[in-house]
């Protein structure tokens, strides 16, 4: 007998919903919220809102994509947080209804688990490469940065994250200061791939063990670009490639830096890579440059089930499903949390 899960996802401003029968991706729709770019960030309220608008058409076309019927689903999983508290309120609150109108189970989902398990989601027809246990990943998003320890599908250990800003808020609000457009990461990204890397150097953190920093960086690309400023009101137009180039690298020598020396010391050659950010080109090559020289094997989800979705959600839900781990009906979300 098959087993189907139905996914849903509401962290931040993506409202999504995935089906997922043993394993195997289905659907998965994701409902984007375009109103937070004229803020240069997440309204939280817009983005409760939109939520409450979407989640009913986007969980009817997951339905209809995958081609099943509510009858046919055998459990409802949910992100239960890290999030927005208002954002999680309208997937828990819908999960919770679904889960008691079809008299089904409910599985709450850890949101970086989820990004972590991203790996592990099959597609029908494709070669479908997994890590195996023990691996590390490395989770990079606008709200997280860490190494995590992967023992099995349910055991994880965080040995590292950042102490202050995670990396694609780096990112972000550097890419604010530049004048660029919101999301920043995909922007400085695209304008990397022409300009030179090594032009500017920007303040790197000394952290202990394998926990990372980046509010020193932010500091240190403001501080530059207001002293050259003064000098040529035109600096960042003029030398816009090379900075975005340079602050990548920047960012990614950082996260290297870390997951190199995790690796190292744990002795584990099979490396994944999670979160939003995971989908920067500049980190993907150095994360393969360094794969070629350590003997690394080296696992990334593409892009549709990097950023936040509601496949990740569900394949975490299969194998909590498995394990029968339920939650009752008196869950409440949670914005902040670790993987305990």
């Amino acid at each position: 007998m098959n087993t189907i899960i139905l996914g849903i996802e509401s962290s931040c401003d993506d409202t999504s919903a995935a089906v997922l029968c043993d394993g195997f991706i289905l659907s998965n729709v994701i409902a984007s919220q375009k109103v937070h770019e004229a803020y240069g960030g997440v309204v939280p309220e817009l983005a409760s809102r939109a939520h409450q608008q979407n989640i009913i058409p986007v969980v009817h076309e997951a339905m209809h994509q995958a081609g099943i019927n509510v009858k046919d689903i055998n459990a409802v999983a949910f992100t239960r947080g890290p999030g927005l508290t208002g954002s999680l309120l309208v997937g828990t609150s819908f999960a919770k209804g679904f889960a008691i109108a079809n008299q089904i189970p409910l599985i709450d989902v850890n949101h970086l688990q989820a990004h972590v398990l991203a790996n592990f989601i099959k597609e029908p027809e494709m070669q479908n490469r997994q890590p195996s246990f023990p691996f590390l990943t490395l989770l990079v998003s606008g709200g997280n940065s860490q190494i995590i320890l992967v023992s099995d599908y349910l055991k994880m250990e965080i040995i590292g994250q950042t102490i202050d800003d995670a990396a694609g808020e780096a990112f972000d609000k550097c890419a604010k200061v530049m004048g660029l457009p919101y999301p920043g990461g995909p922007v400085i990204d695209k304008l990397a791939k022409n300009g030179n890397p090594n032009r500017f150097t920007f303040a790197k953190p000394n952290i202990p063990d394998f926990n990372y920093s980046f509010s020193g960086l932010k500091t240190s690309f403001l501080y530059f670009l207001r002293d050259q400023l003064k000098e040529n009101t035109d600096f960042i137009n003029k030398n816009i490639n090379d900075l975005a180039a340079s602050l990548q690298k920047t960012i990614v020598d950082i996260l290297l830096d870390k997951l190199k020396k995790a690796a190292k010391q744990t002795g584990i050659k099979q490396i994944a890579i999670g979160g939003g950010v995971s989908a920067n080109s500049g980190l993907q090559k150095a994360i393969y440059e360094e794969a070629e020289k350590a003997d690394w094997e080296v696992f990334i989800p593409r892009i549709g089930y990097s950023l936040d979705n509601a496949g990740m959600v569900a394949v975490t839900g299969y194998y909590k499903y498995l394990a029968g781990d339920f939650v009752g009906l008196d869950a409440l979300t949670f914005a902040r949390t670790t993987l305990d």
